[in-house]
């Protein structure tokens, strides 16, 4: 299996340490490898067709069953996976990839915690299957959070984390009766504890006079709904069993002459010969080269820029992988590539020797239904949303985003801050050992994944994490050192936020991402302090660290349709006046160490109930269902006119 495995003893433990048995995992690696770490195996390429290639996606509707028992654990003790789910009691239609929260009118679902089953059967290509040469692999996009795989009633993988892919080899599982259909069963759990990324808490209340028998809560420290369920596509998809199955490239220029400098890995055989050959934009050969490691030369290169940076981003050559082995079948893969640098300077973030400055958003996977599903409508709107806008950037707040969401940014010239799913690190136990393990876990997978993308930028290890705190120094540390060295091409920060990070927040970040709310959770209404506040805030922080700093968040929320002048908080008045603000101080300081604002939030997004939230947060410029409050066209005028700036026309 090509991915690490962090096991745990429990999925679920209540603040007081014991282990809670609504959670408990099943008997089993999870038991047995606690606290252990396997290292990583293999790549993590994009699954795509070839002459040697196949995918079949496994999306639609599949059966679905959550285990309502008291200790959640029934799945397990009466093993559902070993036959059809609709067998083990009664099932309902679940589409995939959604989350399951929104999809029924079962309030009892949409805030459920524990296991989780998905199921569905598949049949399998007969050439396929009579092919011994081909392997055939399971692959989830990602499913949140802790997930078991088994087909035909055998156990092929897990996976911790919410929000990256796993997948299996189940050509010999499927081998085994070629003439049924392939039964896959998927068993999730969003349980989130003090070692998962992001942590929680589970809590039980035991006051018999207020809560029923065994009642209890999932606490969470981060500001979003924990939507849950297979998020992405299911795919099966095959190889020839000797294929390339890793591929790693770096890029640079010098004058008009590019390079591309790569790795291929190669599984299943020895001897194998790899031809490289890399295809402009129009289809025409650029360079080749023989090996499994080397550099391609680029004449005339034509480098990828961001949008709005140059009259034609996001350009892209095609590296073609050919590799031959005595006595096997081939295997291709094609790699998308931009040349283009990345160098940061105590005062400038440069992409390709030139000064970059980021107008963009900060964004969720989220929308109405859905969830955090995966959805094409919902994303071709956001990338338009976001040309219309003049955006050049965002950041994947709180979590790494689909890939085909970072595909489309490569192909657009959106430049990606790309952020693992550490926000809502409070507890000073979720800076012990076992956590820090799996949060490098996670970087490993994320670079893994993310490495070849030329729209990502910046790696970011954690939002607003409580950096004050004793443990945090070494944690964060360790951390950025640790990705720093599984990617030397790109600068690693972390987001901070308020006067107390300031003392562990910056030493070891290559820029600082700054979060403010200033006239918002601090001075309620007192728009008149943020010129102060901010200029303040941003001069404390670059005395100390001598970095070029971005606002990685600031803005208000906003109840759309609602007025009121004077401005007061929660009108789109209030909004724009508060933005406005915080633009003039960012036009002071832009000239000097400032390299871009990300607003918070781009859309309205789901969270938790509570009393500070009226259906979600309203901090977005669009609604949920995306259509734009008056801050959309402040903030389109101001970042059209940034993108001027630099040379570039007015939209018509």
């Amino acid at each position: 299996m090509a991915s690490y495995i962090v096991a745990t003893a429990a999925l679920g433990r209540t603040d007081r340490g014991e282990a809670a048995g609504h959670w408990r995992a099943p008997p089993g690696p999870l038991t047995t490898m606690f606290g252990t770490v396997l290292p990583l195996d293999g790549g993590m390429l994009f699954p795509q067709e070839s002459s040697f290639r196949e995918v079949k996606e496994l999306n639609g509707l599949w059966d679905f069953r959550a285990d309502g028992s008291p200790n959640r654990n029934e799945g397990f003790e009466k093993a559902w996976y070993k036959r059809r789910l609709t067998e083990t009691g009664p099932v309902i239609e679940m589409p995939v990839p959604a989350s399951y929260n929104d999809i029924t009118q079962d309030p009892t679902l949409r805030d459920f915690i524990g296991w989780v089953w998905y199921e569905r059967e598949v049949f399998v290509p007969a050439r396929w299957i009579s092919d011994e040469g081909t392997r055939v692999v399971l692959r989830v996009g990602s499913a949140h959070y802790y997930s078991i795989v088994w087909v035909n009633g055998e156990k092929v993988t897990e996976h911790e984390g919410g929000h990256l892919p796993f997948e299996a080899e189940i050509s010999s599982l499927i081998r085994k009766e070629p003439t049924k259909p392939c039964r896959i069963t998927i068993a999730v759990n969003n349980t989130l504890t003090l070692e998962t990324l992001p942590p929680g808490t589970i809590q039980y209340m035991n006051d018999s006079s207020r809560y029923p028998d065994g009642f209890f809560v999932q606490n969470i420290d981060f500001d979003f709904f924990n939507y849950a369920g297979i998020h992405r596509s299911v795919l099966l998809y095959t190889t020839p069993k000797v294929h390339v199955d890793d591929i790693s490239v770096e890029t640079n220029f010098m004058d008009n002459t590019g390079l591309v400098r790569y790795k291929v890995s190669v599984q299943g055989g020895f001897n194998n010969t790899l031809n490289i050959t890399l295809m402009d934009k129009d289809g025409h050969f650029v360079a080749s080269s023989t090996g499994s490691s080397g550099g391609l030369k680029v004449v005339d290169v034509k480098l990828w820029w961001p949008y709005l940076m140059h009259e034609n981003p996001g350009y892209l050559y095609s590296m073609k992988v050919r590799q031959h082995a005595h006595r096997h079948v081939g295997d291709e893969y094609t790699l998308p590539v931009g040349i283009r640098t990345i160098n940061v300077t105590n005062t400038q973030f440069l992409i390709n020797n030139k000064p970059f400055y980021f107008h963009g958003v900060n964004k969720h996977e989220d929308s109405d239904i859905r969830g955090r599903g995966f959805d094409w409508p919902l994303i071709v709107k956001d990338f338009n949303l976001m040309k219309w806008l003049g955006v050049n950037s965002f950041r994947t707040s709180h979590y790494p985003y689909a890939e085909e969401i970072l595909q489309m940014c490569d192909r657009h010239g959106i430049v990606v801050i790309d952020e693992c799913p550490g926000v809502g690190i409070k507890d000073i136990r979720s800076f012990r050992n076992a956590s820090l393990s799996h949060h490098l876990v996670v970087m490993d997978e994320l670079v893994r994944r993310d490495k070849n993308h030329p729209s990502v930028v910046m790696w970011s290890v954690a939002n607003e994490p409580a950096s004050e705190m004793p443990p945090a120094e070494f944690y964060f540390k360790t951390l950025i050192e640790h990705t720093k060295a599984l990617d030397q091409t790109r600068p690693v920060t972390y987001v901070t936020i308020a006067a107390a990070d300031m003392d562990k927040g910056g030493p070891y970040v290559d820029v600082v991402c700054a979060n403010s709310y200033f006239a918002w959770y601090f001075d309620q209404g007192r728009l008149d302090i943020i010129p102060l506040q901010l200029s303040t805030h941003f001069e404390n922080w670059y005395r100390k660290y001598q970095r070029p700093i971005i606002q990685s968040e600031y803005g208000a929320d906003a109840v759309p349709g609602l007025h009121m002048d004077p401005p007061m908080m929660f009108t789109e008045e209030y909004q724009n006046a508060l933005l406005q603000s915080y633009h003039d101080v960012f036009d002071q300081k832009r000239n000097q160490y400032f390299v871009g604002e990300l607003i918070w939030n781009f859309a309205d997004f789901m969270t938790s109930q509570g009393i500070y939230r009226v259906v979600g947060n309203k901090k977005g410029i669009f609604t949920r269902q995306r259509q734009p409050k008056a801050a959309a066209f402040l903030l389109r005028k101001r970042y059209w006119r940034l993108a001027n700036e630099t040379g570039r026309l007015l939209p018509d």
